[in-house]
């Protein structure tokens, strides 16, 4: 068996503990965990008004013994930071044997006012546990779990692959050899710059020659080509040219690998419902960005995971609701309305109000992945003929293009909300349609406020014929 470090007792430390004036303990067997890299701090509560402090190590043996002493202590339910990545191994492992996880952010424990110096942050945590005033963060379903992880895998390779390629190495390796190929190119790894940078390594050097490789759509011709790819050949800027090159292949390959597992991890996933099995059409894609993952098939998985189809929304690619569903899962069931739903992923006001008054207005930072999504899809929009491009227009015109994109996000967001947790498909409205809404409840809204003030609406073509 490990050998603890130093700080661990022999046995567990017991303290007393001052219960918070007012409050009632709703919790009784439960438990709080401080992780370390190094070492895990729990505590239990002990006989009377006492804590008991233990210290375990971070090995698999170390968490099954850990467990076993919560067990002992009738633990049922159990609160940790939510620390780095150290925080899963511990956190699956009392899943695994029955205890309810509550995992929780910093945040969560700095807005309870207390003092936090004179103890340790594990019976800190079980105080604020006890008494039911740690709410628990959100974890999708576990069949997405394993999902999301190679989701988000997949977006740190395309994020590492692009220092390789573009601006970075290649374009530095060329520039100091004053191969001027950006500027007759708009972009070097496209078709004609792939082909003549692998012509480069493979030891062309005649301009001439490498001009030949241009396509037929490029706006510069070959003699213009020929006189950027004049250069000084030094044989260090070449290495680096050509090992820039090999990384930039490598991960293609990489991603490649990755969206076959994904795949297969499609394939496993099995959901509550069961939704149609045909195939749907592939919509057109709003970029045309070589890291997309392939339309068609994607979007028929989508659609049996979430019971709905998510892509028919417009702004919505997807590879954007791929992300949504890996983040957010395929219920809601943890957010009991869209106003939750919204104010999580920092899409909702938060608004400081005094005497009534809001002060100030803004949404909170958040990094959250799916609001992230939400907003690249509000930002395709902002000149589309359906009812989100008429809301964006309508809100630019008043808040400004910022606030405009994040309102546009909220509202999608709310339709998301809607189609998940009703399981309802999406109804499609044109622009045309949602301004006469619009201007219908806009009359609505006047009608009642002229009938507030005792008065009423004349329609304006009903007075021209009065004019005298």
């Amino acid at each position: 068996m490990r050998k603890l470090s130093s700080r661990t007792p022999a046995q567990p430390s017991r303290s007393e503990v001052r219960p918070l004036e007012g409050l009632t303990r709703r919790q009784p067997h439960a438990a709080g965990v401080d992780i370390g890299a190094h070492e895990i701090m729990v505590c239990v509560p002990g006989p009377g008004a006492t804590q008991e402090v233990r210290a375990f190590g971070n090995y698999t043996v170390d968490l099954y013994a850990l467990a076993d002493w919560l067990q002992a202590h009738a633990i049922q339910t159990v609160a940790m930071e939510s620390t780095g990545v150290y925080w899963i191994p511990l956190f699956e492992t009392l899943e695994g044997r029955g205890f309810e996880g509550c995992l929780i952010s910093a945040a969560a424990i700095r807005r309870i006012p207390g003092r936090k110096s004179d103890v340790l942050d594990c019976q800190w945590i079980q105080t604020l546990h006890s008494y039911g005033l740690l709410a628990a963060s959100f974890r999708p379903e576990a069949d997405l779990i394993a999902l999301r992880t190679l989701l988000r895998h997949r977006a740190q390779l395309i994020e590492h692959r692009s220092p390789h390629t573009r601006s970075v190495h290649m374009q530095k390796a060329l520039t100091q050899m004053n191969v001027q190929l950006a500027q007759v190119l708009s972009d070097i790894t496209g078709e004609t710059g792939q082909k003549i940078i692998r012509a480069i390594v493979a030891g062309e050097r005649d301009p001439y020659r490498l001009a030949a490789f241009r396509n037929y759509r490029c706006k510069k011709d070959e003699a213009e080509i020929a006189l950027a790819l004049t250069g000084t050949w030094r044989a260090d800027h070449l290495f680096v040219l050509a090992q820039s090159l090999a990384l930039d292949d490598a991960y293609p390959a990489q991603i490649a690998a990755c969206d076959a597992e994904i795949e297969r991890h499609y394939a496993l996933v099995r959901p509550e419902w069961s939704p149609p099995a045909e195939l749907l059409p592939a919509r057109k894609p709003h970029s045309h960005s070589k890291n997309a993952p392939h339309d068609t098939a994607l979007r028929t998985q989508l659609r049996r995971l979430a019971g709905v189809d998510l892509v028919a929304v417009p702004g919505l690619s997807s590879s954007l609701a791929q992300t949504i569903l890996a983040e957010v899962g395929t219920t809601l069931r943890q957010f009991p309305s869209a106003k939750h739903f919204c104010s999580w992923l920092g899409l909702a006001p938060h608004n400081d109000i005094s005497g009534g008054q809001v002060l100030r207005s803004r949404t909170l930072k958040t990094h959250h992945r799916a609001g992230q999504a939400f907003r690249q899809a509000a930002a395709t929009l902002t000149r589309a003929k359906c009812h989100f491009g008429a809301f964006y227009r309508r809100k630019k015109a008043q808040l400004g293009p910022a606030q405009a994109m994040v309102a546009t996000a909220h509202k999608i967001a709310r339709t998301v909300f809607h189609m998940l947790k009703f399981k309802m498909e999406y109804g499609a409205m044109t622009a045309e349609e949602y301004d006469r809404l619009f201007e219908a409840q806009e009359l609505q809204r006047l009608e009642r406020k002229a009938a507030r003030l005792g008065l009423g609406l004349v329609p304006l073509t009903a007075t021209v014929g009065t004019v005298s």
